[in-house]
Protein backbone atom coordinates (compact mmCIF):
# COMPACT_ATOMS: atom_id res chain seq x y z
CA UNK A 1 0.00 0.00 0.00
CA UNK A 2 0.81 3.44 -1.12
CA UNK A 3 1.93 6.33 1.55
CA UNK A 4 1.52 8.65 -0.68
CA UNK A 5 3.84 11.05 -3.01
CA UNK A 6 7.67 10.54 -1.53
CA UNK A 7 8.22 13.51 0.12
CA UNK A 8 4.90 15.63 0.18
CA UNK A 9 5.08 18.78 2.00
CA UNK A 10 1.40 20.18 1.38
CA UNK A 11 -0.60 22.10 -1.03
CA UNK A 12 2.23 25.22 -2.45
CA UNK A 13 -0.97 26.80 -4.18
CA UNK A 14 -3.74 26.36 -6.69
CA UNK A 15 -4.76 28.30 -10.32
CA UNK A 16 -7.33 29.22 -12.11
CA UNK A 17 -8.40 30.85 -15.38
CA UNK A 18 -9.85 34.34 -15.47
CA UNK A 19 -11.52 35.67 -18.30
CA UNK A 20 -9.89 40.07 -17.38
CA UNK A 21 -6.70 39.23 -15.37
CA UNK A 22 -6.46 42.97 -14.58
CA UNK A 23 -9.89 42.98 -13.13
CA UNK A 24 -9.67 40.11 -11.22
CA UNK A 25 -6.19 41.29 -9.58
CA UNK A 26 -7.86 44.45 -8.41
CA UNK A 27 -11.18 42.15 -7.03
CA UNK A 28 -8.95 40.14 -5.39
CA UNK A 29 -6.28 43.29 -3.82
CA UNK A 30 -9.02 45.34 -3.09
CA UNK A 31 -11.41 44.20 -2.11
CA UNK A 32 -10.16 40.23 -0.32
CA UNK A 33 -7.29 41.84 0.46
CA UNK A 34 -4.39 39.70 -1.79
CA UNK A 35 -1.56 40.99 -2.75
CA UNK A 36 0.56 40.24 -6.09
CA UNK A 37 3.83 38.59 -6.03
CA UNK A 38 5.26 38.03 -9.80
CA UNK A 39 3.60 38.04 -12.96
CA UNK A 40 4.90 36.21 -16.14
CA UNK A 41 3.65 35.80 -19.56
CA UNK A 42 2.63 35.52 -22.52
CA UNK A 43 3.00 31.85 -22.99
CA UNK A 44 3.10 31.36 -27.26
CA UNK A 45 3.81 27.65 -28.47
CA UNK A 46 3.60 27.01 -32.22
CA UNK A 47 3.45 23.12 -31.53
CA UNK A 48 1.42 21.13 -29.15
CA UNK A 49 3.37 21.92 -26.01
CA UNK A 50 0.21 23.63 -24.95
CA UNK A 51 -1.74 20.80 -25.42
CA UNK A 52 1.07 18.32 -24.08
CA UNK A 53 1.47 20.29 -20.86
CA UNK A 54 -1.61 21.81 -20.53
CA UNK A 55 -4.08 19.86 -22.15
CA UNK A 56 -5.72 23.56 -23.69
CA UNK A 57 -5.95 23.58 -27.64
CA UNK A 58 -2.49 24.07 -29.25
CA UNK A 59 -2.84 27.38 -30.37
CA UNK A 60 -4.04 28.98 -27.15
CA UNK A 61 -2.14 31.52 -25.47
CA UNK A 62 -1.57 32.13 -21.68
CA UNK A 63 -1.58 36.34 -21.81
CA UNK A 64 -0.58 36.61 -18.57
CA UNK A 65 0.10 34.18 -15.43
CA UNK A 66 0.00 36.44 -12.23
CA UNK A 67 0.73 35.17 -8.39
CA UNK A 68 -1.06 35.99 -5.98
CA UNK A 69 -0.56 35.74 -1.79
CA UNK A 70 -3.24 36.15 0.46
CA UNK A 71 -2.35 36.32 4.63
CA UNK A 72 -1.69 32.71 5.24
CA UNK A 73 -2.00 30.36 3.16
CA UNK A 74 -1.40 29.09 -0.05
CA UNK A 75 -0.67 30.86 -3.23
CA UNK A 76 -2.86 31.06 -6.36
CA UNK A 77 -2.12 31.46 -9.61
CA UNK A 78 -4.32 33.53 -11.75
CA UNK A 79 -4.20 32.91 -15.62
CA UNK A 80 -5.91 34.75 -18.49
CA UNK A 81 -5.84 32.83 -21.75
CA UNK A 82 -6.21 34.00 -25.71
CA UNK A 83 -8.31 31.49 -27.40
CA UNK A 84 -11.48 32.44 -29.99
CA UNK A 85 -13.97 30.37 -28.82
CA UNK A 86 -13.17 29.61 -25.34
CA UNK A 87 -16.05 28.84 -22.57
CA UNK A 88 -16.72 32.52 -20.44
CA UNK A 89 -18.69 31.21 -17.85
CA UNK A 90 -17.42 29.28 -14.65
CA UNK A 91 -18.95 25.48 -14.38
CA UNK A 92 -21.48 24.83 -11.99
CA UNK A 93 -20.52 23.87 -8.52
CA UNK A 94 -22.32 20.71 -9.29
CA UNK A 95 -20.07 20.21 -12.54
CA UNK A 96 -17.17 17.60 -12.26
CA UNK A 97 -14.19 20.27 -12.06
CA UNK A 98 -15.98 23.16 -10.36
CA UNK A 99 -13.83 24.69 -7.79
CA UNK A 100 -14.00 27.27 -5.38
CA UNK A 101 -11.71 29.43 -3.34
CA UNK A 102 -12.09 29.41 0.73
CA UNK A 103 -11.15 32.67 2.66
CA UNK A 104 -10.66 32.03 6.60
CA UNK A 105 -12.39 35.11 8.48
CA UNK A 106 -12.29 36.46 12.47
CA UNK A 107 -15.77 38.22 12.02
CA UNK A 108 -18.48 36.80 9.38
CA UNK A 109 -20.55 39.21 10.08
CA UNK A 110 -18.29 41.50 9.24
CA UNK A 111 -16.55 40.16 6.25
CA UNK A 112 -20.02 39.68 4.76
CA UNK A 113 -20.28 43.33 5.36
CA UNK A 114 -17.64 44.38 3.90
CA UNK A 115 -18.10 42.22 0.70
CA UNK A 116 -22.08 43.85 0.30
CA UNK A 117 -20.52 47.63 0.76
CA UNK A 118 -18.27 46.76 -2.46
CA UNK A 119 -21.20 45.29 -4.54
CA UNK A 120 -20.76 41.52 -4.18
CA UNK A 121 -22.89 39.13 -4.82
CA UNK A 122 -23.67 37.15 -1.07
CA UNK A 123 -25.34 33.95 -2.10
CA UNK A 124 -27.71 33.84 0.84
CA UNK A 125 -27.15 34.30 4.90
CA UNK A 126 -24.06 32.33 6.74
CA UNK A 127 -24.62 29.11 7.77
CA UNK A 128 -23.93 27.29 11.14
CA UNK A 129 -22.96 23.90 11.24
CA UNK A 130 -24.05 23.07 14.85
CA UNK A 131 -23.63 18.92 14.61
CA UNK A 132 -21.00 16.28 12.71
CA UNK A 133 -17.40 16.67 12.40
CA UNK A 134 -18.49 20.26 11.00
CA UNK A 135 -19.60 21.64 14.45
CA UNK A 136 -18.28 25.39 14.93
CA UNK A 137 -18.29 26.06 11.44
CA UNK A 138 -19.34 29.25 9.56
CA UNK A 139 -19.53 29.21 5.89
CA UNK A 140 -21.60 31.46 2.98
CA UNK A 141 -20.73 31.44 -0.77
CA UNK A 142 -20.26 34.66 -2.37
CA UNK A 143 -19.25 35.67 -6.47
CA UNK A 144 -16.46 37.28 -7.87
CA UNK A 145 -17.43 40.29 -10.52
CA UNK A 146 -16.66 36.91 -13.38
CA UNK A 147 -19.08 34.52 -11.17
CA UNK A 148 -16.22 32.31 -9.78
CA UNK A 149 -17.69 31.01 -6.72
CA UNK A 150 -15.93 31.75 -3.85
CA UNK A 151 -16.15 31.27 0.09
CA UNK A 152 -15.92 32.45 3.64
CA UNK A 153 -15.22 30.49 6.28
CA UNK A 154 -15.27 31.31 10.28
CA UNK A 155 -14.60 28.71 13.14
CA UNK A 156 -13.14 31.01 16.26
CA UNK A 157 -13.81 27.76 18.80
CA UNK A 158 -12.75 25.17 16.13
CA UNK A 159 -15.15 22.99 14.79
CA UNK A 160 -15.74 19.64 16.02
CA UNK A 161 -12.85 17.87 14.28
CA UNK A 162 -10.18 20.04 15.19
CA UNK A 163 -10.94 20.38 18.89
CA UNK A 164 -10.75 16.54 18.83
CA UNK A 165 -7.48 16.63 16.87
CA UNK A 166 -6.21 20.10 16.34
CA UNK A 167 -3.90 18.78 13.51
CA UNK A 168 -6.37 17.35 11.88
CA UNK A 169 -7.39 20.07 9.32
CA UNK A 170 -4.25 23.15 8.17
CA UNK A 171 -5.12 26.16 9.19
CA UNK A 172 -4.13 29.31 8.37
CA UNK A 173 -4.37 30.83 12.03
CA UNK A 174 -1.60 28.25 13.14
CA UNK A 175 1.11 29.72 10.58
Amino acid sequence: MSAGLPGLYGTDHVGFTVPDIDAATRFFVEVIGCEVVFEIGPFVADDDWMKAHLDVHPRAVIKTLRMLRCKNGPAFELFEYDLEGARQSPPANSDVGATHLGFMVEDMAAAVAHLKAHGVEVMGDPTTMTEGPSQGLTWVYFKAPWDMQLELVSYPKGMAVTQADPTALWSPKAV
